[in-house]
């Protein structure tokens, strides 16, 4: 279990030092096209396992690397891992999206398009696969964040605003800021099934964004029933755990051929889940999406 120390001090020092031991890593939870059910992306996510604290929660540790000025250390680590997982797996043969979480803070600086799009190139990684995900309550300063934020659409690294919901003045956000997605908050998509409230929101999320020309993406989906229904919504993509908790770069090419058995043997039951192959619970959601079907 992760442990929730009240203060997280940290240093650039002890930063560097959990990067080259392997401490500190990359995780990448896949994301799925709900039209096809096949995987096009992922959101590469960090973890911290303390030598002495042991894993530390990432909202801790990140909320400490920016209040001690250690965020663009942070976030160019962090893009240039997920770049060079990406290259990795294109030699491999994969090729997919790449989701790496950002702090509006590295948008104070009008040459942060300029690093990311030089770490592209250095791994020879399009960029137009690259998008940065921002927090709905990191943006509300909208004039300070245009410069830079237009910088990165020039150069056809998306722009995503997570957490959508969860703040305020968000239309604003997103008639003045060169998004290109809009991700759900997981409050809203847990209870899709369950609020009506909730349903009517995303179901004017989706069309909204889309009429914007915004593609929109669901998080947190731990069932099937609500996959199913975001797909009757028109929504884009999905992630969470129904479908995949984050892994190791190394497993995710394995985990991709079994997903898409998974969707190939199913045939127009898409979205069988890999951890339910093989046992008595596949047997259930089967019978369970053949009654939908």
């Amino acid at each position: 279990m992760l442990r929730k120390p009240k203060n997280v001090r940290v240093t650039l020092s002890e930063l560097r030092a959990a990067a080259a031991g392997g401490q500190l890593f990359l995780m990448y939870q896949p994301k799925v096209d709900l039209s096809s059910g096949e995987v096009n992306g992922v959101e590469a996510l960090a973890r911290w396992n303390h030598v002495k604290r042991g894993p530390i929660e990432p909202t801790q540790f990140v909320s400490e690397v920016e209040r001690g000025g250690l965020i663009d250390w942070f976030s160019e680590w962090a893009i240039r891992s997920a770049i060079k997982q990406s290259a990795a797996w294109r030699a491999e043969g994969i090729h997919m999206g790449m989701a790496v979480n950002i702090s509006a803070l590295n948008l104070e600086h009008v040459d942060f398009p300029d690093l990311v799009s030089r770490i592209c190139s250095e791994e020879n990684v399009e960029r137009d696969t690259l998008t940065l995900e921002l927090t709905e309550t990191a943006t509300q300063d909208t004039t300070r964040l245009m410069d830079t934020t237009i910088r990165f659409r020039l150069k056809n690294i998306g722009i995503s605003l997570d957490d959508f919901g969860t703040g305020y003045g968000s239309l604003v956000q997103l008639r003045s800021l060169p998004f290109t997605e809009l991700k759900i908050d997981r409050s809203f998509v847990s209870d899709l099934l369950h609020s009506k409230d909730s349903r009517a929101i995303i179901r004017a999320l989706i069309q909204m964004s889309h009429d914007i020309g915004l593609s929109v993406t669901a998080e947190g989906v731990e069932d099937y029933d609500t996959l199913a229904a975001l797909t009757l919504l028109g929504c884009d993509r999905a992630q969470g755990y129904y479908i995949a908790h984050a892994m190791p770069g190394e497993q995710l090419p394995l985990w991709m051929r079994k997903w898409q058995r998974r969707q190939d043997a199913g045939g127009n039951e898409k979205f069988l889940p890999v951890h339910h192959a093989d046992d008595e619970c596949a047997n259930h959601t089967n019978d369970k999406q053949r009654r939908r079907i």
